[in-house]
């Protein structure tokens, strides 16, 4: 998703959704070999002759998009349309910013335990 948005970075206004399109033959594609194979089309292509950038950021980046191509095409519809990890990742750094450093991964998980997920701190249980 990240490398998704980042691409379009690149890309004027009037031109986004055709490179959208483009940019689907990669991260729709069954395979990885085949992923590659489109991104090698899309950078020989019109847009890629045009945003050159874009395809040496997904070249820079393949090893960390290959993964992706291992797991099936429904769940890899649900990991590029949710932000469930970006929402669990902004409640997290909010929890956390105003600590400098933990001893410890025992300090950090007793600060993030007590969070109802939702940005504020469970009440404390009393027996």
């Amino acid at each position: 998703m990240h490398l998704i948005r980042n691409s379009l970075e690149y890309v004027s206004w009037k031109d986004r959704k055709a490179v959208v399109a483009e940019l689907k033959t990669i991260y729709r594609a069954e395979t990885a070999e085949k992923a590659l194979a489109a991104l090698e089309t899309f950078s020989q292509g019109p847009w890629g002759k045009k945003y050159p950038a874009i395809a040496w950021s997904w070249k820079r980046q393949w090893e960390q998009v290959t993964p992706f191509f291992a797991y099936p095409a429904e769940v890899r519809k649900i990991i590029y349309t949710t932000n469930a990890i970006e929402s669990l990742h902004m409640q997290l750094r909010k929890i956390i910013k105003n600590r400098g450093h933990f001893p410890n991964d025992d300090a950090a998980i007793k600060l993030l335990y007590p969070v109802d997920w939702k940005g504020k701190s469970s009440p404390q249980r009393t027996a």
